[in-house]
């Protein structure tokens, strides 16, 4: 749904009706993740797309039914192979597409401003529960929520509001699209809950060649990236155009003005121990994701002398990683680059950054489980 923020809006500021179908679960290989959405407008115009193409016309017509009064409408669908090898996979797996119809009546504009906008957005659809409650939007921590009067009407016991708004809550702030199943007296309740959380933060400290070739290629990963360097002559927004923001100051300063939180990465690229020390001192003591400082063993050994001088313990020095990057045999700020962004991203998935043919078992995290599905099929 997020992924057509600006479309869906433009819908509803225009007080148009129109359906929309989403994926919520995928098992197998498929063209798209959950998530995916198409809009069928009450002129028969598509925007967006489920699968590439494998099932479009199936969804069109789901879309078309709800259009004209049938409430809500899920199916699950086949890709075969031949189709799947058509948008470039493998094999076929299965999609569960859940459609409803979509107006100002029925969805909040505000997740969808947001996500326009680059903020932290989220909601959560009510995929598969008591008939009269399907497709019922919730956003958290808003006035659009379920309520005990809405449970109890509907038969559902032994699941409060307040705690559903919690669990979606927590997950939409997770940024992990996805099923939150709730068991409770009656029927499971399944939502179906979309986060589209802000681009994560790179802070950047040394004006240096390894600084513009990270802030270029950490750019392209989605990171907001900003670059600080007390020296003025150095810190310019010419010498990083791929920087969203470039500081002329001391990092220490500058840590205490941004918003960071625990998406945040740290990688600190000069050699000034007066500027390096305080600022990992501090960054050190923050929840963020990590921390790297570029260097040679010997500079290494240096800096953990001088900051444990400063005062941080050794459990906030077993934090850093120092010398920073996987050994890749990198030699250019460029490979370098590469080298510090795989040892972070092995560090957020939890890997141990060992060739893929020297590991067994599934490569990529497993998918949510599908949910029931009540039509449909390809």
């Amino acid at each position: 749904m997020l992924e057509l923020a600006a479309e869906i809006g433009e819908r509803l500021a225009r007080g148009e009706r129109f359906a929309l179908a989403t994926v919520t679960a995928v098992a197998g290989s498929a063209p798209r993740a959950p998530g995916a959405s198409m809009i069928v407008d009450a002129d028969g115009r598509v925007t967006g797309s489920v699968s590439g193409g494998c099932v479009e016309g199936a969804v069109y017509e789901l879309c078309e039914r709800v259009l004209t009064g049938t409430g809500v409408e899920r199916g699950r669908f086949g890709i075969d192979d031949e189709s799947a090898f058509a948008v470039g996979l493998g094999c076929g797996g299965e999609i569960d597409v859940f459609v409803q119809t979509a107006d100002a009546t029925r969805f909040a504009a505000a997740p969808f401003e947001r996500a326009r906008s680059g903020a932290s957005s989220g909601l959560a659809v009510l995929v598969a529960g008591p008939g009269q409650l399907l497709g019922r939007v919730v956003v958290p921590g808003s006035a659009d929520i379920l309520r005990d009067a809405d449970l109890a009407a509907s038969g559902v016991r032994g699941l409060t509001a307040a705690r559903i708004d919690a669990e979606l809550d927590r997950r939409i702030r997770s940024g992990r699209s996805g099923l939150v199943r709730l068991d409770c007296e009656g029927d499971e309740l399944a939502f179906f809950c979309e986060s589209r959380l802000a681009p994560p933060r790179m802070l950047i400290t040394g004006a240096v060649a390894f600084a513009e070739a990270l802030s270029a290629a950490a750019a392209l990963l989605g990171y907001r990236v900003t670059v600080c360097d007390p020296r003025p002559l150095f810190a310019t927004p010419e010498r990083f155009p791929a920087a969203h923001d470039v500081v002329a100051g001391w990092p220490v300063d500058l840590l205490s003005e941004l918003d960071v939180d625990e998406r945040t990465v740290v990688c600190v690229l000069g050699h000034d121990a007066r500027s390096d020390i305080p600022f990992l001192a501090a960054t050190l003591a923050l929840p963020v994701a990590y921390v790297g400082a570029l260097g040679s063993r010997r500079t290494h050994e240096e800096r953990l002398r001088l900051l444990r001088e400063a005062g941080v313990g050794d459990a906030e020095l077993a934090r850093l990683h120092s010398p920073i990057g996987l050994d890749l045999g990198a030699a250019t700020p460029e490979e370098t680059a590469v080298s510090i962004l795989a040892e972070m991203i092995a560090s957020r998935s939890g890997r141990d950054a060992r060739p893929l043919s020297a590991t067994t078992g599934p490569i990529h995290a497993r998918p949510e489980h599908m949910a029931p599905a009540a039509s449909g099929g390809a």
